[in-house]
């Protein structure tokens, strides 16, 4: 890929780096709890659940997670989880009990999901690649399923749909703020999808809107544990409706209409980001081995829930 400028200052206050912990084997799966003030991130291959505060530092949340990565907020300020061995989606009652959303489709296990995005009418959207069914970040199976998709459990009690499987291995996923476009990447490929959506919710016909716009990162190597340095997996929009994805070299901003507008550079590779803070003007980044804080000057298309 192209050298990308720095981010323009109307979108990025500060593009320093702020590291916040270090020592870790592959973060991933970030989250902001509003009430809390709290982020949420995993471990994968330690299989941790960590919890960070400005007030207290690092925790350990929950260990074992089942591999956990994609995390999110919903609605009604629940958590939202991603638990890869497990093969399934959970939501964290306000209770403290667990409901799984998503574990089967047509009687078949999911095959590891991955990330979320959530409508503001309470849909919950992952994606179903592959990468939980091998060694290191998930674990050595079968998979029963024979393509990796993008699924939908309706907000309003309607069950589980799939969506798309338009992609090699779907990864990151994000509405536009007014939630009429859809878009996710495909990790093997670097592609990045977009979809009009639906006013029953549903996807219309896909198209590449960026071609090869992070390193291909294959099957072979995700196996082999070689995953390239660049590859697309993480992705939000702001309140704008610009891309911000994982790419080579740190944070790629683009446009709606896909043009490069900036890179925030960091010094490791990048798994996944996610906005929080008091203001929502807080990009924590979640790398290799450390987790990182970035000053906005914007803010999130989704703010999650009221927790």
């Amino acid at each position: 890929m192209a050298a990308t400028a720095p981010p323009p200052t109307e979108l990025v206050a500060d593009p320093t780096v702020e590291v916040l912990a270090t020592g870790f084997a592959y973060t991933e799966g970030p989250t902001w709890q509003q009430a809390e003030q709290r982020l949420l991130f995993h471990d994968i291959v330690e299989d941790i659940r960590y919890g960070w505060t400005a007030a207290d530092g690092l925790t350990v949340v929950k260990q074992p997670t089942h591999k956990g990565n994609g995390m999110a907020v919903d609605v009604e300020g629940r958590l939202l989880v991603c638990e890869q061995t497990l093969n399934r989606v959970v939501r964290h009652e306000l209770d403290g009990s667990i409901t799984v959303l998503a574990a089967e489709y047509e009687g078949k296990e999911l095959n590891s999901p991955n990330d979320l995005a959530v409508r503001s009418n309470g849909d919950v959207i992952f994606s179903d690649p592959a990468y939980g069914r091998i060694p290191v970040y998930g674990e050595d199976r079968p998979q029963q399923l024979d393509f990796q998709g993008v699924y939908r459990v309706r907000g309003d009690g309607g069950g589980l749909e799939l969506l798309t499987k338009d992609q090699v291995q779907p990864n990151g996923l994000c509405f536009s703020p007014d939630e009429q476009r859809f878009y996710v990447d495909d990790c093997e490929l670097g592609d990045i999808w977009a979809y009009e959506v639906a006013a029953d919710g549903t996807l219309g016909d896909g198209s590449v809107l960026c071609e090869g716009i992070g390193v291909p990162c294959p099957w072979e190597d995700c196996i082999n544990d070689t995953l390239p340095s660049g590859y697309l997996d993480g992705m939000k929009c702001d309140e704008r409706g610009n891309i911000y994805v994982t790419a080579l070299g740190g944070v790629l901003i683009l446009s709606p209409a896909g043009e490069k507008l900036g890179l925030i550079e960091l010094t490791e590779d990048l798994a996944n980001f996610t906005w929080g803070g008091p203001e929502n003007r807080d990009l924590f980044v979640c790398c290799r081995s450390f987790i990182g804080r970035v000053t906005m000057a914007v803010g999130p298309a989704y703010t999650g829930g009221v927790a």
